[in-house]
């Protein structure tokens, strides 16, 4: 029987049936595998072969298309590198629960999948990073060179300080991916242009003035008509989320500050050891009266200007080293410094670091009574006389007495603040539940705050990371005393929730005279813009501002010559919408309407536009306007580009490892 078997499944039938059988399972066998590994990255981007740019992604096809991933790793430097700069750039005002969120966490993730996306993009036109442009771009890096040039040594220590060092193949696979990732980017800045006619036509656009009147409308009357039921009830479901009350919680808290702790002042003993100790940083420094003779020259003057002036130094200086020269006249007679040319070139008396170096090198090497030689620096060349030398001097106790009680006092304040700070620490450690038993121990008061909002500033949440950590999640539920928030150096706050309240409905009871207010409010807002429209009816069918003025009993329209972009006349609103106005044709006017932001309504007709002079405006400033231009149009073209591109690539994205 097992012999009948194997001879009716040796046949070459059986092995075509049996391979049919094998493809068949084998998709099954590797989507099986796909759900049970797990995905260890941030993301992938994945793309087709440049030569079938429709080929489907399913297996064995799948193999066809070229693969980039943002390691967990890469992602989670990048989103630390944006926790650095922002914290840097906001200050006390940092919201890192805001910064941990999921849609800052996707929209840092995003940027990184762009620059997949432009290496991908690169790769499949071709475009290869060699070794050479790889060489040249480490060469090029400040950090490796030693007086200009690339320096091997200082290369292999630079990459060996790192944490955790790098080889040199390891940076050298980094700087390939930069570039490969940038290749887009730079081909697409390198080709990116504005011509001369576009600058000069949004240039027209951006300096344009526009004579414009201005006629006012008076504020309309209050409206004061019943209002029914059904409409509060209309009013109060369509604008539900006015009418929510905010979150808010109730705090209690200690306040500690080294200026309100009582101490003792030091006695005199412990000043004068104060002064023994630190005898050394009450000396008097060298000092030095000096005079000298500008002779004036700009930085950026040309190579004759240059030697003018120093040929002129050097005259002078031969005039000042001449026997029975009078120093105080020549710098009367030849010096542009206006400061001490009245006073015959007299600088009073200086100590090191106060004039620029290389003025002050040369004035702490000369005797009582020389002259320098002519001395270069940002402001020209100086002739120096240096008249006299105070040597340093030890300074008294008694002269700076003043001093060391202000230094020892403080510190005598910061050590107590300290002790405090860590008496009231321990004793929170040991029941973190209560504020009210340690600060009864330490004898400090606990002070109350709330039911506030998170939008309040009022006492101590006008410090943003108290108010952090008064909405702090974990503050809320679990109700334990804070660790201590710094206010200011010394003066900090250890503070507990007590009460919260989660924002909430409001119910239609509670806040229906609010409710009613809005709508008389609506109702005057609609009438007014019904009157201003009919007004604005008028105006287009051929009356003028000061016609309709008259006619309203109001005074006439206000004329404003040369309005710019961006002007408040009378409002930035308005101004806006003298520029949004169309160019009125030639006789004519082109009238319009705005809303103030208190809800007045302001009447205008353009009279006139004048398009900007573009020929008073520097070639040089045209010239850096239209590199700006050009910058921005290719940040545009690659914005648009690698979401063109991404829409040909697959990106998956996996959450749980942000």
């Amino acid at each position: 029987m097992l012999q009948a078997i194997r001879e009716k499944t040796s046949g070459w039938i059986a092995t075509v049936i049996l391979g049919f059988l094998a493809l068949l399972l084998i998709p099954f066998g590797i989507s099986q595998y796909e759900i049970q590994r797990t995905d260890d990255f941030a993301a992938r981007v994945e793309a087709p072969p440049e030569w079938w740019s429709s080929a489907p992604s399913w297996w064995p096809l799948s193999a066809l298309w070229s693969r980039e991933e943002v390691s967990r790793d890469e992602f989670r430097n990048a989103f630390e590198r944006a926790r650095q700069q922002q914290r840097a750039q906001q200050g006390e005002a940092f919201d890192a629960k805001e910064f941990e969120s999921a849609e800052n966490k996707l929209r840092i993730l995003d940027q990184l999948v762009d620059l997949r996306v432009q290496k991908l993009a690169a790769r499949s036109a071709g475009v290869a990073v060699n070794d050479a442009l790889v060489k040249k771009e480490i060469m090029g890096i400040p950090a490796f060179q030693v007086d200009g040039k690339f320096n091997y040594d200082r290369y292999r220590l630079a990459l060996s300080s790192q944490i955790p060092p790098q080889t040199e193949h390891q940076f050298e696979r980094l700087v390939r991916q930069g570039l490969e990732e940038s290749l887009v980017n730079s081909a697409i800045g390198d080709s990116s242009f504005y011509t001369a006619a576009e600058t000069d036509r949004l240039l027209k656009l951006m300096y344009e003035t526009r004579d414009a009147s201005v006629l006012m409308l008076p504020p309309p009357a209050a409206d004061t008509a019943p209002v029914s039921d059904a409409e509060i009830k209309g009013w109060y479901d369509t604008h539900a989320a006015a009418y929510r009350a905010p979150e808010t919680v109730s705090l209690e808290f200690v306040e500690l500050n080294a200026a309100d702790l009582p101490v003792v002042a030091p006695d005199e003993a412990a000043l004068r050891a104060r002064y023994e100790q630190e005898k050394k940083q009450f000396v008097e420094q060298e000092q030095r009266l000096a005079s000298h003779i500008l002779i004036q020259v700009d930085e950026k003057a040309d190579a004759a200007a240059q030697k003018a002036a120093e040929a002129k130094a050097k005259q002078v200086h031969a005039l000042a080293t001449a026997p029975g020269a009078d120093f105080a006249a020549l710098a009367r007679a030849n010096s542009d410094d206006p400061g001490s040319k009245g006073t015959g070139g007299d600088l009073g008396w200086n100590g090191k670091g106060v004039m620029v170096p290389e003025f002050d090198k040369v004035l702490f090497a000369l005797k009582p009574g020389e002259i320098s030689a002519p001395v270069k620096t940002s402001f020209g060349w100086h002739i120096i006389q240096l008249r006299e030398v105070k040597g340093a001097q030890q300074q008294d106790f008694e002269l700076v007495r003043e001093q060391l009680l202000r230094e020892e006092s403080e510190a005598v304040r910061e050590r107590a603040y300290n002790d405090l700070s860590g008496k009231l620490v321990d004793l929170v450690l040991k029941n973190p539940t209560s504020l009210g038993p340690a600060a009864r121990e330490l004898n400090l008061p606990v002070r109350t705050l709330g039911p506030v909002a998170r939008n309040s500033n009022e006492g101590i949440l006008a410090t943003a990371a108290v108010k952090r950590q008064a909405f702090d999640e974990a503050r809320i539920q679990d109700g334990t005393v804070s660790d201590p928030i710094e206010i200011a150096p010394n003066h900090s706050v250890l503070l507990r929730v007590t009460a919260h309240t989660p924002e909430r409905a409001q119910p239609l009871a509670q806040v229906r005279d609010q409710v009613v207010a809005a709508v008389h409010a609506d109702r005057t807002s609609k009438a007014a813009a019904k009157e201003a429209d009919a007004l604005l009816a008028r105006l287009v069918a051929g009356e003028t501002l000061a016609q309709v003025a008259t006619s309203k009993g109001l005074p006439a329209p206000s004329v404003i010559p040369g309005v710019q972009r961006g002007m408040p006349v009378p409002d930035p609103a308005v101004s806006e919408a003298i520029f949004a106005a169309a160019v009125p044709s030639q006789g004519k006017v082109t009238p319009g309407k705005a809303a103030m932001p208190g809800g007045n309504v302001v009447l205008f007709s353009v009279d006139k536009v004048k398009p900007g002079d573009i020929a008073a405006m520097p070639p040089a400033q045209r010239d850096q306007m239209r590199e700006q231009l050009a910058r921005i149009a290719a940040e545009e073209e690659l914005q648009s580009l690698v979401k063109s591109l991404r829409k040909g690539m697959k990106v998956k994205v996996v959450e749980q490892n942000l």
